[in-house]
């Protein structure tokens, strides 16, 4: 199935997201829990010595150069080279008759650390990640006994050394898995893969297929549906695939399929929210002219013989979903608008008049404001026909410009203000865009961006 919607994390995407990842692994490394050590050494000229380390203690744990590689069809690779951290920590030493204690510092360096995160999804939709592997390395362990026996222990202190490295190699991977599971994981779960709109719809934002990487990027492909909150039903139609551009400079990219728009406009249409009813009340001022049946008798003389001076009404449906296209030029629609006319009797009821077809060609301008696509439509003239009339025949074209004008000034600033208000899009939890890129392909809309996090 193709997505409906695409998001593309680039390289820079990913090098920003590794910065906070490695900040965190850097704090959770530093609250390592080192276990005490205690063993039996023999020394040469000494005999047998009975040792004890305890109250391990790390002072903090430094990640001064890593980086984040995408592997294609495997997952993420993060690569951590010359780390290094000291460890504090009291000893206890009994030989023969003799018992001492101190304390001891150990510098560990050159700490080379690689792990690979691999992607999911779960039921839900939602991404999952996990660590599939884990190596790490010290190539540097250097412990230093003070104490009036510290002498003793620098006799055997390679078999310490190598003791505290395992340790510490073994507690680094297993932090590692404990800073994925715990933050990272938690963190994706904040993607909402649904996003309630309104009263009326909703947006499905669930995976369609696990994330996937390539050389250069990791990408998500999501379902990217509208549907109607009262009733969800199949799309008569399937998304066509997405030919994204090698365009790397934005750290995030989202691909908006004409298959997404298009579920907007189903979703619509199936909750009723497609039509409107444009009153008397609803006309500025500056327009011009009265909604009643004495300014439409003008080019319908009948309507004065059977509707003297009598308030009108409209009511517009739209007896389809619109059906939009995209292509490099925009999007473009053209509706079909049903627009029953009414006269408002002296006792409220409704007097049906004629009922008119009204045909539209529309564009959009699209933009993307705190985190969520908006847009406007710019409509050209009306193209009317008559599909039924209560008042007899009469010329459709002498209300061509009338119609124009109720339109512009009513319908269009109320859709304008519903798209100024925008559809959220698939974002985590204190994310922030910026520095924003629209660009219009075949059959989708592509939005970049720059990301800035803000942590609790």
């Amino acid at each position: 199935t193709n997505p409906g919607f695409v998001v593309r994390i680039t390289q820079a995407g990913l090098d920003y997201a590794h910065q906070h990842g490695i900040a965190i692994l850097e704090k959770e490394l530093a609250q390592l829990k080192l276990p005490d050590i205690s063993g039996d050494s023999r020394v040469l000229r000494v005999g047998k010595v009975h040792y004890e380390l305890s109250r391990l203690r790390l002072r903090d744990f430094q990640l001064p150069y890593s980086r984040i590689t995408p592997i294609s069809n495997e997952g993420l690779q993060v690569s951590i080279s010359n780390a290094f951290t000291e460890v504090d920590g009291d000893w206890r030493v009994k030989f023969l008759f003799v018992r001492d204690r101190g304390s001891f510092n150990l510098k560990v360096e050159n700490v080379y650390i690689k792990i690979i995160l691999g992607l999911g999804s779960d039921p839900s939709g939602k991404p999952t990640i996990s660590t599939s592997d884990c190596s790490a390395r010290i190539s540097k362990v250097q412990v230093l006994f003070s104490g009036r026996l510290g002498w003793l222990y620098n006799l055997f202190h390679s078999a310490i050394e190598s003791r505290l490295r395992k340790i510490l190699e073994h507690k680094v991977c297993d932090s590692v898995v404990k800073s994925v599971n715990s933050a990272l994981q938690t963190y994706l779960q904040t993607l909402p893969v649904t996003a309630r709109i309104d009263d009326k719809t909703g947006i499905d934002y669930s995976l369609v297929a696990p994330p996937r990487t390539t050389a250069q990027s990791l990408d998500a492909d999501l379902k990217g549906e509208f549907y109607s909150l009262g009733h969800r039903s199949t799309v008569p139609f399937s998304p066509l695939p997405l030919a994204f551009p090698s365009d790397h400079e934005r750290m995030v990219y989202f691909g908006a399929s004409s298959y997404f728009f298009n579920t907007a406009g189903i979703a619509y249409h199936k909750a009723g929210a497609l039509v409107f009813e444009i009153t008397e009340a609803m006309i500025p001022k500056d327009v011009g002219f009265r909604l009643d049946t004495s300014v439409f008798s003008a080019f319908i003389p009948q309507l004065e013989e059977m509707y003297p001076n009598m308030t009108m009404k409209f009511r517009l449906s739209a007896p389809a979903a619109p059906f939009m296209t995209i292509g490099p030029e925009g999007i473009s629609l053209q509706p079909i608008v049903d627009a029953q006319a009414y006269a408002i009797l002296p006792n409220s009821s409704l007097a049906p008049l004629f009922l008119l077809s009204l045909v539209r060609n529309v564009s959009a301008v699209i933009n993307v404001r705190s985190g969520r696509i908006v847009g406007s439509l710019d409509v050209g003239r009306i193209r009317l026909s008559l599909k039924d009339s209560a008042v007899g025949t009469f010329q459709v074209r002498m209300l061509q410009s009338l119609m124009n004008v109720l339109t512009s000034s009513t319908l269009l600033p109320r859709l304008n203000a519903r798209l100024d208000e925008g559809f959220p899009l698939p974002l985590l939890d204190r994310i922030q865009l910026s520095n924003i890129l629209v660009k219009f392909h075949q059959n989708f809309l592509l939005l970049g961006a720059d990301v800035h996090f803000q942590p609790q």
